[in-house]
């Protein structure tokens, strides 16, 4: 195939309020070196403050002509500053602030080898897949443990509500944004597969001792904030639904958001909003055009409610990795705030493998099974679907709540790297808290409603 590539950097701002929060950043250009190369990157030496990284994409756009976005890592060890409702420099959050930082941070890193940022068991309790790959020990330097405040502004499922909150008073949505996955590998591998990968650096290669090097060395010595290898994960990838392998055209992918983010697994996942799609839409050979045609996909935003539409629809379809595992399910994660001005969240299975039945709480209790054998680091495909799609119609939808909508892709259980590692080099020390299987997922950019005002 052809291998398109973005010129870019890393910015890696640590926001030391009180403690070290973590604010990285990836910039990335449109355009080619006649005008990237114009500029030098931007560095924390430069500023540790996003909206001095901002006004400097800004000052490069104005000089050159170019266009550039900034890719958030992700959050959960900010120390609830990724998503903050005050600005670094203290000063609330204001309407200018919102639309600047979604005109160049349409994106943001969901999951990657440093846990994953959907949501955390304390924000989503009634989520039973909502415990993975999570890291909530405590800051970047391993200096104080998590405060359970800091949770809401750390992670993507929060921010989307702590977003519509702000807009309802500002106008604008600081956290509209959309979700891709990455290694945040500094080796140029991409190898994300969990019998194959080389993680984040040279020290971190395979190796029979690898699960045991330290990643974040606790600063005042606490061994209890001290972060190791086992801990991180072999995440993530980006996905982007671009016309053309160009840079221009992926770029503006990413720019409009239709984008999803994978812990590493290649599932193939298609979503769209609307408010006339049939039950039988997402099964005809042209529904990917009906998608379009009569709605928006990821990344966007519903249009106007017409005459006589009771609620949105939503189309999903989602297929296995080609090379990996079968898929337990899909669903259909919904944000909203309600007439109190409060955040609630709320899951619903849309479909789900193996002739499973979905509760009229909109939930499949019955899990998928697991075929997982931990000693030979092997699964089997006998049981969960290769393919999985649904028609979809919020069964709960006000249209005075505003609201965002995204897709959660599951697939059935396997065994994580730690687990091939230990097989492969024959380890018998492992600790036994490290994860030896797991449920790999893809997780699309929302599809935004917002009522009539």
């Amino acid at each position: 195939g052809r291998f398109t590539t973005l010129i870019g950097f890393e910015w890696t701002s640590i926001a030391e309020i009180e403690t070290p929060g973590n604010l990285h950043r990836v910039v990335i250009f449109k355009d080619g070196p006649d005008k990237a190369g114009q500029v030098l990157p931007f560095s924390a030496f430069d500023s540790i403050d996003p909206e001095d990284l901002w006004a400097y994409m800004r000052s490069y756009e104005e000089a050159t002509g170019g266009t550039a976005l900034a890719i958030a890592h992700n959050g959960n060890v900010s120390n609830g500053q990724m998503f903050p409702i005050t600005r670094l420099n203290g000063e609330p959050i204001d309407a200018e602030y919102a639309a600047t930082r979604m005109r160049y941070e349409p994106l943001y890193e969901v999951t990657q080898m440093k846990g994953d940022g959907e949501t955390h068991p304390f924000l989503s309790p009634d989520d039973e897949f909502a415990d993975y790959g999570t890291w909530d020990k405590g800051d970047i330097a391993g200096l104080k443990p998590k405060e359970d405040w800091m949770y809401e502004y750390e992670y993507a499922r929060s921010a989307f509500g702590v977003g519509m909150q702000l807009e309802e008073d500002l106008g604008a949505n600081p956290y509209k944004f959309g979700m891709i996955g990455s290694t945040d590998a500094h080796t140029s591998l991409a190898t994300t597969r969990e019998e194959n990968t080389w993680s984040k650096t040279p020290t971190m290669e395979p190796s029979e001792d690898r699960w045991e090097h330290v990643v974040i060395a606790s600063v005042g010595g606490d061994e209890s904030l001290t972060t190791y290898s086992y801990e991180t994960l072999a995440s993530g990838l980006a996905a982007v639904w671009a016309r053309e392998n160009t840079r221009e055209a992926i770029f503006e992918a990413m720019r409009k958001k239709e984008t999803y983010a994978t812990t590493g697994t290649r599932i193939t996942v298609r979503f769209f909003g609307g408010w006339e799609y049939g039950p039988d839409d997402v099964f005809r050979p042209d529904a990917v055009s009906i998608g379009y045609d009569r709605g928006v996909p990821m990344g966007g935003d519903l249009p106007a409610r017409p005459s006589g539409a009771d609620a949105p629809v939503f189309m999903v379809g989602a297929a296995k990795d080609p090379w990996g595992a079968n898929l337990d399910r899909l669903q259909v994660v919904k944000v909203w705030v309600d007439a109190d001005g409060e955040r609630q969240e709320r899951i619903y299975d849309v479909a789900v493998a193996d002739g499973r039945e979905i509760g009229s709480d909109g939930r499949a209790r019955e899990a998928v099974g697991n075929t997982v054998d931990v000693d030979d680091a092997s699964f089997l495909n006998n049981i969960g679907d290769a393919e999985l799609r649904a028609v979809w119609t919020d069964p709960d939808f006000d249209p005075d709540q505003r609201a965002s909508y995204y897709a959660r892709v599951l697939e059935i259980p396997t065994p994580t790297w730690q687990a091939y590692d230990k097989r492969f080099f024959n380890i018998n020390n492992m600790p036994v808290d490290v994860p030896m299987e797991h449920q790999e997922r893809a997780y699309t950019s929302p599809i935004w409603y917002t009522p009539d005002m």
